[in-house]
């Protein structure tokens, strides 16, 4: 089987299409299906975001979407961890993240905050830059996973704002209304105009931290444990005001890995 590089984020599944065992065998290891499942279950999800958005339940629309970040999270460590990365993985990955990171928070925010409202047409046209705007990233992304000399920082940060990042970001108004910011509705202008800004943050140059090459001090271990405890307990009992803080701490992050970036280059 051809192999992805490892270290590759995209790496997702299988490739079921070409098999993981040489040809003639017709019995293949649960082990090299179990990447390409998490991924068809992460569409799955989003495809459902997409059908409680229509029904206008956007609790659960919401909640689906968070899981698709979920699995989006845990398909490529595992293809990692079980060593069947394929280049068939990385795009199944790649279009699973166009569908539930560009399209599917798109029709969510068009359907719980601008369907018919004065703002409709506005605010479909800043779903449709988000859906494009997510789109040019990975395919940014892909491309530069194929130069054969990537910049010397590409390994420390990301070039932009991540899908899964940037879904988050772009629901922010809707996790603000579950929360009890029903008025946010009544300024469909300012909403859109967030959602295009938070979609520009996708397509910049901007460098954005990548947790999977973040080193911490081990002196600092016990309040990260104790912090990732918290963190879940206040997704249970306020999810959406949580999300709300986190997405904040994300945007905070933002100017500090720009100055860090910079500071790195000039060494």
């Amino acid at each position: 089987m051809t192999k992805m590089n490892r270290d590759d984020p995209r790496s997702g599944a299988l490739d079921v299409a070409g098999g993981a065992d040489r040809p003639g065998n017709k019995r293949i290891k649960l082990r090299h299906i179990l990447p390409s499942l998490l991924t068809v279950f992460a569409i799955c999800a989003g495809l459902t975001s997409v059908r409680m958005s229509i029904h206008d339940n956007t609790s659960a629309a919401l909640y689906l979407i968070m899981l698709a970040v979920l699995l989006d999270g845990m398909d490529g460590k595992v293809a990692r961890f079980f060593d069947t990365a394929s280049p068939f993985g990385a795009e199944l990955d790649t279009l699973a993240d166009f569908f539930n990171f560009g399209i599917a928070p798109g029709i969510l925010l068009y359907s719980a905050i601008f369907r018919g409202t004065e703002y409709e047409s506005i605010g479909w046209l800043s779903c449709m830059v988000l859906a494009v705007c997510c789109a040019l990233r990975l395919a940014r992304f892909n491309i530069a996973l194929d130069d054969p000399a990537p910049p010397k920082l590409s390994h420390s940060y990301f070039v932009g704002v991540p899908a899964p990042a940037l879904a988050c970001l772009a629901l922010m108004p809707t996790f603000l209304i579950l929360d009890g910011w029903e008025t946010l509705v009544d300024y469909g202008y300012i909403v859109a105009l967030y959602i295009v800004l938070v979609a520009s943050l996708a397509v910049s140059t901007l460098p954005t931290f990548s947790i999977k090459h973040t080193s911490v001090k081990r002196s600092w271990l016990p309040f990260i444990v104790i912090g990732s405890v918290v963190l879940v307990m206040c997704l249970v009992v306020y999810p959406w005001i949580t999300l709300v803080i986190a997405n904040l701490l994300y945007l905070a992050t933002l100017p500090l890995a720009y100055m860090r970036a910079r500071r790195h280059d000039a060494m």
